[in-house]
């Protein structure tokens, strides 16, 4: 009897516990409790498993390496995903960390994190100095270390046995973080012989770090305060391959080619004045003009699409952003508000046209049979800035928004987005932006303080955007926490010739600001009711558009866009009188561009031409002045022939006819 419970009790030990797991594609597998998501790869594929870095448990991104005890989705995540990506790089961080430890003994360190494109370090070397001439010897530290293939080993930790560890090794910074942590809910995780605070996840281990490279070095105050001591910031990039490295390496020679700020200058486009003030620009005359051709591009698709435009001033008193909310959410960020003579009375300058729009909609009595009512401005707006978030034309602190606001009925809403997103698509095509993602950005369902209005209308709002997107067909992720404080959006994220991401164009459903402006309609049973807004800016901020625009296209804008055209270059001065004959003859025909009748040889007239990006040069001598015609040269290409003026003009228009041609929504 005592025999059989033995037994008894050793066959229910060996019982197995099984639990289930979701993949992406809808199909469910069965594993023992405590498989990891390795094993799990393992079971589908054994180079799926070599590639996986990480795994998402329901949500949550996990080590592929940690037990899962209870059923659960899971998605597996490699360097093809953006999150696999980030983990290699944040475990590059723990790395560098390591080398940096065994190069500069004593060394203490702040935190390390995963950015969009590598990964950085704030480190602290007392009395220790660093520059970037150091970095390669760091370099070839870390790429020893990863070759030992040390596995990065996850430890849940006491708070009272991290603050010993820290203490111990007099590190002020990871006590500060560690101060700020529950118990329970600390672990460390260690590979070769550097351990650290942090939450993970990390790659298996460091041999999937195969290329590294450090990029920079800056300074960084800790916890971002100036207060506090200025500590080394180091930046670096890794990869998987070393093919990848030279790629990426490649890729920024590129991008510094094609900064908007080197061509901004060299084309002439827009300059910045310490005596104007920081990221203020001023727009030089082909700027200008640039900028105008973008502006007539849009009020056009606009008029055709029932837009009706609007003005608003650049300032307005402090209570209508105290209406709208903005001044709760930003006012304290803001630029400080101007004091008039008349006592209280204070004005701000304009951070958003969208209360200025509500308060133009509120001006006239409005019936059903009215909306939607389409109002668009290119409005100039103000936000402040902190000086080190100023970045050329893409972080400024004064900008001008391609703004509209559609106020409709519930009903409409549906249709009326739609519409928006054809609109925004249109400008993709025209400016050949051809590789986007829609961001739906929804409230964070776990810290609904940030945002105002009910949850009905989020929910409302919610539900129209995602069926929109659906219906258009586009592809799409969606972010939580990313929407605006009033309403939830579509975000067009673009990918650049170089591959880089940018946010451009944007649509937002709003319920809540008609509901605090107090807008109303007529209803067709002769009832009071609210109508819904949508926030529309198919470029978003001008500037930041024709800064992502100049580096897309590395300052060769399309043909339609370009400020000059064409250069006409006589040989000599005797041909003058002629060019600005065809000057003329060309400007009546609305093409755009100049003489250049410097005294200086064609050869270096030509190379000039060639370096500002024009893109034909009209050579003109005695032969094309007998015969009325000019030698044509195309930028980046050399001669294309000698045409009439006729049909040189007829050339450049079927240019720009093809340019547009297949490319309307």
């Amino acid at each position: 009897m005592i025999n059989f419970a033995v037994k008894l009790s050793y066959v229910v030990s060996r019982q197995k516990i099984m639990i289930k797991i979701t993949l992406p594609d809808g199909s469910v597998r069965e594993y023992e409790k405590g498989t990891t998501s390795h094993q799990v790869a393992l079971s589908i594929s054994e180079g799926l498993a070599r590639n996986v870095l990480a795994a998402k448990v329901n949500g949550e991104i996990w080590d592929s390496s940690r037990p899962i005890n209870n059923d659960a989705s899971l998605s597996l995540l490699t360097w093809n995903d953006q999150t696999g990506k980030e983990t290699l790089w944040h475990s590059s961080a723990h790395l560098m960390a390591e080398a940096l430890e065994a190069l500069y003994p004593g060394s203490k360190f702040a935190i390390g994190p995963a950015v969009e494109n590598g990964f950085y370090y704030d480190i602290d070397f007392g009395d220790k100095s660093f520059s970037i001439d150091e970095v390669e010897k760091v370099e070839t530290k870390m790429l020893e270390l990863a070759q030992k293939k040390s596995e990065y080993v996850r430890k849940e930790v006491s708070k009272a046995d991290a603050i010993k560890y820290f203490t111990e090794k007099n590190d002020p910074y990871k006590l500060e973080l560690i101060d700020g942590l529950q118990d329970g809910s600390i672990t460390f995780y260690t590979q070769g012989n550097f351990t650290d605070l942090c939450r993970g996840p990390h790659i298996p281990n460091t041999g999937f770090i195969k290329a590294v490279k450090l990029l920079r070095v800056a300074g960084a105050y800790w916890r971002g305060d100036e207060k506090n001591k200025q500590l080394t910031r180091i930046y670096g990039i890794t990869f998987p391959k070393d093919k990848e490295l030279k790629e990426y390496l490649f890729m920024l020679e590129e991008a510094k080619k094609r900064d908007h700020r080197k061509l901004g200058k060299e084309l002439e486009l827009f300059t910045f004045s310490e005596k104007v003030g920081m990221g203020l620009p001023l727009w030089l005359p082909k700027g200008a003009m640039l900028r105008e051709k973008l502006e007539q591009f849009m009020r056009k698709a606009q008029t055709k699409a029932g837009y009706l435009p609007v003005v608003t001033p650049h300032i307005a008193l402090k209570e209508l952003y105290v209406t709208s909310g903005h001044y709760e959410k930003y006012g304290a960020d803001s630029f400080q508000p101007i004091n008039t003579p008349q006592e209280g009375e204070q004005f701000f300058l304009k951070p958003m046209n969208c209360p200025h729009h509500c308060e133009i909609y509120k001006s006239s009595p409005r019936s059903y049979k009215d909306l939607p009512v389409r109002y668009a401005e290119f409005g100039t707006v103000y936000r402040y800035e902190q000086h080190g978030e100023l970045h050329g034309l893409t972080r400024v602190r004064g900008f001008t928004q391609d703004d509209a606001h559609l106020f409709c009925r519930p009903d409409q809403v549906k249709e009326e987005f739609c519409k928006v997103i054809d609109l925004v698509l249109h400008v993709f095509n025209a400016l050949d932006f051809k590789d986007y993602t829609a961001q739906i950005s929804l409230r964070d369902p776990e810290n609904k303080t940030k945002y105002m209005g009910t949850d009905e209308n989020w929910a409302l709002a919610e539900a129209a955007i995602i069926e929109s997107a659906k219906e258009k067909g586009l592809k799409t992720v969606v972010e939580l926490g990313e929407a605006a404080f009033y309403g939830p959006k579509l975000d067009f994220m673009v990918k650049d010739a170089l591959g880089r991401k940018w946010q451009l164009g944007t649509i937002q459903v709003d319920y809540n600001l008609p509901e605090r402006f107090q807008l109303e309609y007529t209803g067709s049973d002769n009832l009071k009711h609210r109508p819904v807004m949508i926030h529309r800016a198919p470029f978003g901020s001008l500037e930041r558009f024709i800064a992502v625009l100049i580096e897309h296209c590395g300052g060769n804008f399309p043909l339609w866009l370009t400020p000059e055209q064409f250069s006409i270059l006589p040989i000599s001065e005797k041909y003058n009188d002629y060019a600005a004959k065809v000057l003329n003859a060309l400007s009546a025909k609305d093409i755009k561009g100049f003489v250049d009748d410097r005294n200086e040889k064609i050869g270096k007239k030509i190379r000039d031409s060639e370096i500002k990006k024009i893109p034909f040069m009209l050579i003109v001598g005695e032969k094309e002045e007998e015969e009325n015609k000019v030698a044509v040269r195309q930028h980046g290409k050399g001669d294309i022939g000698v045409l009439s003026v006729d049909d040189f003009s007829k050339f450049v228009n079927e240019i720009i006819e093809n340019d547009f041609k297949d490319k309307t929504v």
